[in-house]
């Protein structure tokens, strides 16, 4: 069942996510909720703190969207698209290139979009759905993807790192999202 993904404002998203210790029955249904979510709502990516959980857990799946991702295992190549969804739990992320400006936009942000300069490459660990630790190198709209949510993971917003003019610009949207979740959130208590 999909869940609701919390927009700008809520606090949830400032949160740094907690370490799961162990892949538990109640972590394996929010990852297929979080699945659900992320398919429902056209996304690449969710993580945790989108669906109001402040853990380190996020989700990926670039198989529908239209940009390049690479994939290496082992250092061979590998077909991004068999590997997804991808699960990652706990993960950890180091540069492997160079810095590149690409787009991004975020589900907790509807219709905001700006180019956000990342690593074209990652070197990732985590451990996966099955409870394994895997390891993998990747590039394109996977190491994107990848470096936005695991910043959503450490409570890092993409608006964040986002160049200071870009910000300014987009300032009336995000002040007027942000009023909005803070007014639904005190509807709802």
């Amino acid at each position: 069942m999909p869940l609701e993904v919390v927009k700008y404002g809520h606090p949830t998203l400032r949160k740094k996510g907690v370490r799961i210790e162990k892949v538990t029955p109640e972590i394996k249904r929010l990852i297929t909720e979080m699945l659900a979510t992320m398919e429902d709502y056209h996304g690449v990516g969710l993580a945790a703190q989108q669906v109001a959980q402040a853990l380190q857990l996020a989700v990926i799946d670039v198989r529908q969207a239209d940009r390049p991702s690479t994939l290496w295992l082992d250092g061979q190549p590998a077909d991004p698209a068999q590997f997804m969804p991808l699960v990652l739990i706990n993960p950890e992320v180091k540069p492997a290139a160079e810095a590149v400006p690409g787009g991004e936009g975020c589900l907790s942000f509807p219709e905001i979009y700006a180019d956000i300069t990342r690593p074209e490459q990652v070197e990732v660990s985590c451990t996966n759905e099955k409870g394994e630790r895997i390891a993998f190198r990747c590039g394109g709209l996977l190491a994107r993807a990848v470096q936005h949510e695991v910043d959503h993971l450490n409570g890092i917003l993409f608006i964040d790192r986002m160049e200071a003019k870009t910000k300014r610009d987009l300032q009336p949207d995000l002040e007027a999202l942000q009023l909005e979740t803070k007014a639904a959130l005190k509807r709802t208590k």
